[in-house]
């Protein structure tokens, strides 16, 4: 099975810093790549993780802000120059157009055919993901700007039993018919069911969700997801600050993760005012209200996915 991780590339939030990058985040899912929010700089970032401009399958932007976007000239114009044949969709908000076509269009070079635009509008919208391995889903979150949040889910499937197998006599194709028909026609003539010789196998699903205040769409897209990306702008103590502003607390965030039932609960965009002697409160902050296990990223780290769930 190909990685399922992701690939930190910036973590900064408005301002970049000596240590973080603006925005960007590359989730490889089983030969498939997601960037979510190229910020500045995230063509190099891309290059010093080891990722290509070939690895990117979706570019998909929350909202139009700077720290989200400002990289999509140099991802566009990367996957021209690399001559990338592949469909690369982009996601972004309709009311963004504009927007987009600057950034798009930012400066003069030889042009790429294989963007294929999906402009979001409206409080959700379910994205056009043709044959890959998941489904792709945008909520519209709370912001001055219109941002939406991203939901990644693979289907449901089942984990086959080899011993079960074994001892009802199926084997070779007729594995391939049970997984697809349900049930086959065993060597002695008995008829043997998939819920027979299986156990179900929950999909593995992400979240991500950048600058916004709590509402419900937050909790909406982080509902049982195996892996929670999330805004952590602020500390408590700036929760005023946040709202005002449109953004989270890591307090916040940690609440989100607890009500949500999430499995891992990564935590980036953070402020400039903050130094890394502040690292550690986020952590106790996010927390206070999460038991489960968090993750607080630096550029070019790289997060796997936890392992599947057993059902």
């Amino acid at each position: 099975m190909s990685a399922r991780d992701l690939l930190i590339l910036g973590s900064a939030s408005a301002v970049p810093t000596k240590n973080r990058n603006h925005n960007g985040y590359l989730l490889r899912f089983d030969g498939r790549g997601l960037l979510f929010d190229p910020g500045e700089g995230t063509q190099r970032q891309l290059i010093r993780a080891g990722a290509a401009a070939n690895d990117v399958h979706w570019i998909c932007v929350t909202h139009f802000h700077g720290d989200h976007c400002l990289g999509v000239p140099g991802m566009v114009q990367r996957i021209a120059r690399d001559g990338v044949a592949h469909r690369v969709d982009a996601a972004f908000p309709a009311s963004g157009a504009v927007y987009w076509e600057r950034l798009r269009h930012a400066t003069a070079f030889h042009d790429t055919d294989v963007i294929h635009e999906q402009p979001l509008s409206g409080e959700v919208t379910a994205l056009d993901t043709g044959d890959a391995p998941f489904s792709l889903v945008a909520r519209r979150l709370s912001h001055p700007v219109e941002a939406y949040g991203y939901r990644l889910a693979e289907p449901d499937g089942v984990t086959m039993l080899p011993a079960e197998l074994t001892r009802r006599g199926v084997r070779g194709p007729l594995v391939r018919r049970l997984q697809d028909e349900g049930q086959v026609i065993a060597p002695d003539g008995t008829t043997v069911t998939l819920a027979e010789c299986s156990v179900p196998r929950p999909g593995q699903k992400v979240a991500f969700v950048m600058d916004t205040r709590l509402c419900d769409a937050v909790l909406e897209l982080a509902d049982g997801v195996d892996m929670l990306v999330i805004e952590s702008t602020f500390l408590d103590e700036e929760t005023d600050l946040a709202t005002a502003h449109g953004h989270l607390t890591a307090g916040q965030a940690g609440k989100v993760a607890a009500e949500a039932g999430v499995r891992l609960l990564v935590l980036t965009h953070f402020s400039e005012r903050y130094r890394q002697e502040d690292e550690p409160r986020f952590l106790e902050q996010a927390a206070a209200a999460f038991g489960g296990e968090i993750v607080l990223v630096h550029d070019l780290d790289r997060v796997p996915l936890p392992p599947r769930r057993r059902s």
